[in-house]
């Protein structure tokens, strides 16, 4: 069963909360050199670009260049970066615009497949025989039959961890949009699940 991934625990909060607030620290203090903050700003929030960038980008074969180039424009960026919002949600704008900027670069050429498939490029990119992880893959392929902002308001808030305030300056919308994509999503998952899990009834005789 997955029902228990849908709904953020109070004490999942907290500690989201506390994770964010010890990655802005790294932020602002690799902002002024300090290369061990830098690998540990980094590491932080390595899978979270990747899994975000994958959910944003149409071709999974690009997720880990753009990746790539989400940290290369932070670390430039980050003498600009002055912890007003938290350096995860600082760091996912930069990831959205990266996957923008390629699909502008892209778009004179011919592709291959119109086809996303962020959900394999996730999939790919999550650890083997642990505890939950069909159910986590589950929970993708749900994800995948929800409209495309709902599904980001979802990851954003549920899996990646944001409040809904930076889900919004992320997203670029107001945050009683997220609110009503999330509940929206939620909602659509439940019947989804609810679909899923119905016996197969025979109609042979």
């Amino acid at each position: 069963m997955i029902t228990s991934a849908l709904p953020t625990s109070r004490t999942t909060q907290d500690k989201a909360a506390a994770l964010d607030e010890s990655i802005t620290a790294w932020a602002l203090a690799a902002r002024g050199g300090d290369m061990d903050a830098v690998e540990q700003f980094v590491r932080a929030l390595q899978r979270d670009v990747q899994r975000y960038v994958a959910h944003l980008c149409a071709d999974p074969q690009a997720v880990d260049d753009l990746a790539q180039d989400t940290f290369l424009r932070a670390l430039g960026s980050l003498h600009r970066f002055e912890g007003r919002c938290s350096a995860r949600a600082w760091l996912l704008s930069i990831a959205r615009r990266a996957v923008i900027d390629s699909y502008r670069h892209a778009a004179a050429r011919p592709r291959l497949s119109d086809m996303a498939d962020w959900q394999l490029a996730v999939e790919l990119s999550q650890p083997r025989g642990l505890p939950g992880f069909d159910d986590g893959i589950a929970l993708l392929d749900l994800l995948a039959a929800l409209p495309d902002e709902r599904r980001e308001a979802f990851i954003l808030t549920q899996l990646v961890g944001l409040p809904y305030a930076e889900a919004a300056e992320v997203s670029d919308c107001p945050i009683g949009t997220v609110r009503s994509r999330v509940a929206r999503a939620r909602a659509g998952l439940m019947d989804l699940l609810e679909d899923a899990e119905e016996p197969v009834v025979s109609t042979a005789v």
